[in-house]
């Protein structure tokens, strides 16, 4: 039906997805989440893309050129636990797109294809979890607590990353992953204290007889030529 509605397609973005969580809060974590809910899931998101990436591809192959846009997910770069149909959907979104470039790279297309990854970007998606009540906004920063930025994204935010690999000016882009998340992936946004780095400094592994430390990841006994071994390592102590 796409081919007849759209032969000759230049850009194509595959941004269909659900997270599993749109008519309840059913159980989606790994022991527990039903086959009939991990198949629903993955026939949105995965099979959606799949479906999406053979079209272009059979349609931009006619000229040799154009540009394929995946939406995945932090999710698919992360292991979600209470996500896991989601999570495992978008991982296999971001392998499906790297098999795509480097297929039309093969026949010797300039068809490139990638993947964008939000992360709490403010969509209808949220609703189920922020709700419409009076508490919103207290559920939104909560949400958004760990985000470095502090604060949701917006589809605009997306819509112009996912433009600028769309454009010629990322002729030279394929296989890559983007990720747009507020820093989410970035590590830490926690700050040292000065006061407890100088005290750790300051500690000394010390040897007694039958004392028993747990180093990362080495356990030993530290007593003798260990502890000396050892120095400088903070023991967490049995």
């Amino acid at each position: 039906m796409l081919e007849k509605l759209c032969p000759t397609p230049d850009i194509l973005i595959n941004n269909a997805g659900i997270t599993g969580f749109e008519n309840g809060t059913a159980p989606h974590d790994p022991e527990h989440v039903s086959l009939r809910d991990w198949h629903d899931v993955h026939r949105t998101n995965l099979d959606g893309t799949f479906l999406g990436c053979r079209y272009a591809l059979r349609c931009m192959g006619k000229r040799g050129t154009g540009s394929i846009i995946n939406i995945s997910s932090r999710s698919g770069l992360v292991g979600i636990p209470g996500a896991a149909a989601y999570a495992s959907s978008k991982a296999a979104i971001r392998n499906h797109t790297k098999t795509v470039a480097l297929y039309a790279a093969q026949k010797g297309w300039t068809i490139r294809c990638n993947s964008v990854h939000p992360a709490a970007i403010l969509t209808p998606l949220w609703d189920a979890m922020l709700g419409d009540g009076p508490d919103r906004d207290r559920r939104m920063e909560a949400l958004v607590a760990d985000t470095p930025l502090k604060r949701f994204g917006t589809i605009e935010e997306v819509a112009a990353l996912c433009v600028m690999l769309a454009s010629d000016e990322a002729r030279y882009v394929t296989g890559s992953e983007l990720s747009i998340e507020g820093g989410l992936l970035a590590g830490s946004a926690a700050q040292p204290d000065p006061d407890k780095s100088q005290a750790c400094q300051k500690l000394q592994i010390t040897s007694h007889e039958n004392q028993n430390m747990v180093e990362s990841p080495l356990r030993t006994t530290g007593s003798g030529k260990d502890a000396s071994r050892l120095k400088g390592w903070v023991p967490f102590r049995l």
